[in-house]
């Protein structure tokens, strides 16, 4: 197990400095002048010069990228254009609202998947099936652009129970995780549902069954456990995906975390923050994955030794 956690961290390495490669060719990549897109067309040519040397786009792009990984090495994302605050700071502030929104969708979607899709699994082509494979359609289908607006206006606005917008007590995060959870329980519900229900038609059920195990002891220690593998790996992307893609989510309900902040960096031209924020979101990938690779070692023991 440990050599497993050192080959992956060793390959995190190279992929995190291929982001961090990718982060600084995003202001070469994009067509014109970086500073006059920030500053405007009619800005005085001083003020872009001022800008340019502050960025440092006036040295040559080997010293531009040694000083941008340098700077990563120390932390130092730079200074924030609009805010006048280190990058750092503001990431710090924003990333564990965040954290707290993605793993309160993530206890939702489980809450609500794993238990469905057990049902489903055991009840293949019963009532509870169809439903569960409805839901499963629904969640999938639903985008959370719509779902959230709905949200808003049928608990907050019509019924007042919960605030519209805002973060600080439990009320405020029902409603953008819920969001964010329900869509995500419709992939898992039919994810589990799939798994699970392969494994229970295999042979050494079979076996384990005709040797006087219970039932509820072949589902849960045999069954599930097999059958939770591929969903680790959909629950590991997905978290990911909860952690850096609730932007929506974030600018419909207010919430103030990376997502909404990178939104305001890009409406304000702030490049150093979208910088720090894109690079956040690439590394945050990275390192969910890693941890999904432990995970998934972690559950099916034959991993750890390729």
């Amino acid at each position: 197990m440990i050599r497993l956690v050192l080959r992956r961290l060793l390959l995190a390495v190279p992929t995190t400095l291929a982001v961090a490669t990718l982060v600084f060719s995003l202001i070469h990549l994009i067509p014109g002048d970086p500073v006059l897109i920030m500053l405007g067309e009619g800005a005085q040519p001083t003020d872009v010069e001022q800008l340019r040397s502050r960025l440092g786009l006036d040295r040559p792009l080997a010293e531009q990228y040694v000083r941008f990984v340098g700077g990563l090495v120390r932390g130092d994302l730079g200074q924030s254009l609009h805010f006048g605050e280190p990058v750092s700071r503001l990431i710090a502030r924003h990333y564990p609202a965040t954290v707290e929104l993605a793993l309160a969708a993530m206890l939702v979607a489980l809450a609500v998947a794993l238990p469905l899709g057990m049902l489903a699994a055991f009840h293949r082509g019963g009532w509870i099936d169809r439903g569960a494979r409805f839901f499963a359609l629904a969640g999938v289908s639903l985008p959370n652009f719509w779902l959230g607006p709905v949200a808003i206006l049928l608990f907050s606005i019509q019924l007042g129970w919960l605030p519209v917008s805002g973060r600080g007590t439990l009320a405020h995060l029902v409603l953008p995780a819920a969001t964010l959870g329900l869509a995500l329980a419709g992939l898992l519900t039919r994810m589990v549902r799939s798994a699970l229900g392969e494994e229970l038609g295999k042979p050494y059920l079979v076996t384990a069954r005709a040797k006087g195990l219970s039932p509820a002891r072949v589902a849960f220690a045999h069954a599930l456990r097999n059958a939770l593998v591929p969903v680790v790996t959909v629950v590991g992307l997905q978290f990911g995906s909860l952690l850096t893609g609730a932007i929506l989510t974030e600018t419909i309900f207010g919430w103030p975390g990376i997502g909404r902040l990178l939104i305001q960096a890009i409406r304000l031209r702030d490049y150093p923050l979208v910088q720090g924020a894109v690079l956040l979101i690439a590394v945050t990938y990275v390192l969910v994955n890693l941890v999904t690779d432990l995970v998934y070692a972690r559950i099916d023991p034959r991993i750890r030794v390729r």
